[in-house]
C-alpha cells in the first residue's frame, strides 16, 4: 500500500478514504460493520464521518454515524486509523442542519459543542482531522480559526481543514492562519469527479502552491459514473430513485444536478473509455479522481460491503497520459454536467 500525506501534516493516508455517510440509514449497523472490517482488513487506514451523518439528514439519528463507527472502534488499535469528522455548517448556509436546534455557526461555542459530541459518539480522546463541513458567511473566519486553534492546542484535535469552501474562502483562512500565527486548514473536502472537474479551473492552483490537500468527495457523481442511471432509470434503492420520488424541493435540486442530459451523456461516454481499459467505470472514475498530485485521498462510500471491489481495484491503476487527454476532450465538449 502506498501512503500519502495530507498538506503538511505527519498525517499519512491510504489513497482511499471509507466514507461513512450511509451509515445508520442506507446501511444499517450490521452493514456498516462489514463496510469497515472490508476496508480495513484490504489496508484502508482513512475513515471519514461528520458530526451530521447519516443522510439523508434527520434530527431523529443526526449522529448516529459516529455512535457506529465508535463500537466498531472499541477493538482497533486507535493509532493505526487515521479518523476525520466534521462540525456541521452554518444554518445561514444551503440548508438548515437538523442539530442544536436549526442554530449551527462556526463559532467558538457551537465548534467546542460538536467536537464533544463527537468525541463522546466516536469513542476516542481526539479526532485527527477536524473539519468545518461548510462556510459560515456571517461569523468573521477569524473567530472559527481561533476556536478551531484552541481545540489542537488542548490535544483534541490533531490537524484541520474545510469542505465544500471555494478558492477565495481557502485562501483567506489560508491567509488568515498565517498573519494570526496558528493552526491552519491542511485540506479541502470537495465534490469532484469526472462530471464535475471545476475544482481545475481555480482551487487546485491554491491547493498546489499552498501545500493544502483535496479530498475528493463523490467520485462516483452521487452514483452517475456507475452507469446506472443511463437511459434516465432510477433502479430501486438507489439515492436518486428517493429523490425522483420525493417532494422536497432541496432533493430535487440535487437530482437535477447530478442527472441531467449532459450528465448522462458524459457517462456513456466515459463507459466507453473504460470498456476499452477493461475495466468498469467505477474503477476509472476512482482512479481519476486520486490521479492529481494535489489530491492525498479519495472518499468513497458504499451502502453493501461487495460495492467497495470496485473502488478498491483503482489502488494499483495510474491512467496513461493518452487516457487523460480522451477524458480532456470529453470534458471539453460536454462542459461541466453538474453545472
Amino acid at each position: 500500500m502506498q501512503y500519502r500525506y495530507i498538506g503538511k501534516t505527519g498525517l499519512r493516508v491510504t489513497p482511499i478514504c471509507l466514507g461513512t455517510m450511509t451509515f445508520g440509514s442506507w446501511s444499517d449497523e450490521r452493514e456498516s460493520i462489514k463496510i469497515m472490517d472490508k476496508a480495513y482488513d484490504f489496508g484502508i487506514n482513512f475513515f471519514d464521518t461528520a458530526e451530521l451523518y447519516p443522510v439523508p439528514p434527520l434530527a431523529s439519528y443526526s449522529g448516529e454515524t459516529e455512535n457506529i463507527i465508535g463500537r466498531w472502534l472499541k477493538d482497533k488499535p486507535r493509532d493505526k486509523i487515521i479518523l476525520a469528522s466534521k462540525v456541521a455548517g452554518a444554518a445561514n448556509g444551503w440548508f438548515i442542519p437538523p442539530i442544536r436546534h436549526g442554530f449551527t455557526a462556526i463559532d467558538s461555542f457551537h465548534i467546542k459543542r460538536a467536537v464533544e459530541g463527537s468525541l463522546k459518539r466516536l469513542g476516542t480522546d481526539y479526532i485527527d482531522l477536524y473539519q468545518m463541513h461548510w462556510p459560515d458567511t456571517v461569523v468573521p473566519i477569524e473567530e472559527s480559526l481561533k476556536a478551531f486553534d484552541e481545540l489542537v492546542k488542548e490535544g483534541k484535535v490533531r490537524y484541520l481543514g474545510t469542505s465544500n469552501d471555494s478558492a477565495y474562502g481557502l485562501t483567506k483562512a489560508n491567509e488568515t492562519s498565517k498573519r494570526l500565527g496558528i493552526a491552519r486548514f491542511e485540506s479541502i473536502q470537495n465534490n469532484f469527479s469526472l462530471n464535475n472537474p471545476r475544482f481545475l479551473d481555480e482551487l487546485s492552483s491554491v491547493c498546489k502552491n499552498e501545500q493544502i490537500s483535496l479530498l475528493p468527495y463523490s467520485p462516483l457523481a452521487g452514483g452517475v459514473l456507475s452507469g446506472k442511471y443511463n437511459g434516465w432509470k432510477f433502479p430501486e434503492n438507489s439515492r436518486f430513485k428517493e429523490y425522483n420520488d420525493s417532494d422536497e424541493p432541496r432533493k430535487k435540486g440535487q437530482l437535477y444536478r447530478f442527472v441531467n442530459d449532459k450528465a448522462l451523456d458524459a457517462t456513456a461516454r466515459y463507459m466507453q473509455i473504460a470498456d476499452k481499459l477493461g475495466i468498469s467505470i467505477v474503477t476509472l472514475a476512482v482512479a481519476y479522481s486520486k490521479q492529481f498530485d494535489f489530491v492525498a485521498s479519495t472518499i468513497i462510500g458504499a451502502r453493501y460491503a461487495h460495492q467497495l471491489d470496485e473502488s478498491f481495484a483503482a489502488l494499483d491503476i495510474k491512467l496513461s497520459k493518452d487516457v487523460i487527454q480522451e477524458i480532456k476532450e470529453i470534458q471539453s465538449q460536454i462542459m461541466y454536467p453538474m453545472g
